[in-house]
């Protein structure tokens, strides 16, 4: 593990985050909007509230794609 790794980044006992790190995810930004993204842990996916989508992560991979993405109501 690099020394600027947090071990307890890797989402331990989420469904979705699996092994990405908190470095990735906060690198991540919205493709729609360029927003910022934030992770729900309970859902296992990353959310842009700007564009009201969110977005899968399967097997620990974030699918970044619009045509993959949840829409979001209200």
């Amino acid at each position: 593990m690099a020394d600027d790794e947090d071990p307890g980044a890797e989402g331990e006992g989420s469904a979705g985050a699996g092994s990405i790190s908190r470095r990735l995810l906060e690198s991540l930004v919205c493709p729609a909007t360029g927003s910022l993204l934030t992770y729900d842990d309970a859902a296992g996916e990353l959310i842009s509230k700007a564009a009201s989508l969110a977005y899968p992560i399967r097997s620990g991979i974030p699918i970044m794609l619009i045509d993959e993405a949840r829409k979001i109501e209200g």
